[in-house]
């Protein structure tokens, strides 16, 4: 199955015209044609099964047939993410917590931070190309970025834990998620929280936590906390 994505469709839509660029790889790249069936999501838990009536290059339109609104996971999971240095590293993260699995990701900007600036638009292009490779029909949410200090004061819901690399007491990641729980992580840059960050969070509830006993990068960080949550969900 190839699933193709579209914000805008829902659950009321019952004709749709694709752009121009999906419509040249529908038409002329799948070969699809009058009667063919499309599947399409728009990334809140919509499954669309379209017809295609109009096979247009420029402007391919379908009918909805068919559709089923799909079930969520037990937990949330939201990773709050430094960005790193080399952005295709973020860039990689999202790509592969998304085909694992993940509700939501907050770029935070930390004192260690040596990127302060994202490239939005060119990050929800990623989410969006791994939702439909990973066929799933819930598109994570890419929040702003902002700072470590801001970020910290909001409310939250389930389980609060930080990955840090400080050698004080740290409880194992693994061992204190639980099931069909909401987890925030905070996972942060190359150089490591700063220890005011660090207590900082642990007066806002969050748990301090390893996740192995050797040191890894911030995207690697960040996919083995999200694997995690889905290990522990399975």
């Amino acid at each position: 199955m190839q699933l193709f994505y579209n914000p805008n469709i829902t659950e009321s839509t019952s004709q749709f015209t694709f752009d121009k660029e999906e419509s040249r790889h529908i038409v002329k790249v799948l070969r699809k044609t009058i009667g063919d069936t499309l599947h399409i999501t728009n990334g809140k838990g919509w499954l669309f099964n379209a017809e295609v009536t109009v096979p247009d290059i420029k402007k391919c339109m379908v009918t909805i047939v068919s559709k089923s609104l799909q079930p969520k996971r037990d937990y949330n999971l939201h990773l709050a993410v430094a960005p790193t240095k080399m952005n295709d590293r973020y860039e990689w993260f999202l790509e592969k917590a998304t085909e694992i699995g993940i509700d939501s990701i907050t770029p935070i900007i930390c004192d260690h931070s040596e990127r302060k600036i994202i490239k939005t638009e060119r990050f929800e292009k990623i989410l969006q190309s791994a939702t439909k490779q990973s066929l799933s029909c819930y598109m994570p949410k890419l929040n702003d970025a902002i700072a470590f200090k801001d970020f910290i004061k909001q409310d939250f819901n389930g389980d609060l834990f930080i990955a840090h690399c400080e050698e004080t007491h740290r409880k194992s990641l693994k061992n204190e998620l639980k099931p069909k729980t909401d987890i925030t992580i905070l996972i942060g840059p190359e150089g490591d929280f700063s220890v005011k960050e660090i207590e900082l969070a642990l007066k806002n509830n969050f748990i301090p936590v390893t996740l192995g006993d050797t040191r890894l990068r911030t995207e690697t960080a960040a996919i083995v906390a999200c694997h995690s949550a889905a290990f522990i969900n399975e």
